[in-house]
C-alpha cells in the first residue's frame, strides 16, 4: 500500500534524554535514504521534560509544514500525550510492526512515538519505514477518525 503522506515536506522529529541516541540513529537513517529531516532537539544528552521537545515537533506537523512527525522517549507515553493535546495531531505509540501499520491505516497517524527503552534500533528503522510506507484507508476509518477532536 501506498503510504499518503506529503513525503516532499520534511520529516521532524524529536525527543528527550531517554531517546537521544535513537534519534540520533533514526535522523543518519533517514537521511541516507533521502529524506529531508529537520531535528527539534533534544541537541545534547542531558535530562529534559519531554513536553519541551514534543510541542514543537507536533506545532510543525499541525501547521503543514512536515509531512509527518516522530517523537521518542522512553516509554512514548509523556511525548504521544503532549503531542495530542494539539487538535490537528494523532500521534500514535508504536512498539511493534503491526502497530505502526495499523497507526497509519486505521487512524491516520501524523506522529509515531516510539519508546526508545523498550525497542531495538533495528525495530525502530522498521516501524519508521512501515509508518512511511503505509497508507490510511479511509472508508470505515474515517468516520472514527473525524469523531477524535475535541472541536
Amino acid at each position: 500500500m501506498a503510504a499518503n503522506l506529503d513525503l516532499s515536506k520534511p520529516i521532524v522529529i524529536g525527543g528527550d534524554h531517554a531517546g537521544f541516541d535513537l534519534k540520533k540513529t533514526l535522523i543518519e537513517y533517514l537521511k541516507e535514504k533521502g529524506y529531508e529531516v529537520v531535528d527539534k532537539g533534544l541537541f545534547e544528552n542531558v535530562s529534559v521534560d519531554y513536553p519541551d521537545y514534543a510541542h514543537p515537533v507536533a506545532d510543525l506537523v499541525e501547521s503543514g509544514m512536515a509531512a509527518f512527525g516522530i517523537l521518542i522517549c522512553g516509554s512514548a507515553n509523556g511525548v504521544a500525550m503532549t503531542a495530542n493535546k494539539h487538535q490537528g495531531i494523532r500521534a500514535g505509540l508504536s512498539w511493534n510492526a503491526e502497530v505502526a501499520s495499523l497507526i497509519r491505516q486505521h487512524n491516520d497517524a501524523n506522529i509515531i512515538c516510539i519508546p526508545a527503552r523498550f525497542v531495538s534500533v533495528d525495530l525502530a528503522k522498521e516501524m519508521v519505514d512501515i509508518f512511511i510506507t503505509t497508507a490510511f484507508e479511509g472508508g470505515r476509518h474515517q468516520n472514527r477518525v473525524n469523531k477524535i477532536s475535541c472541536s
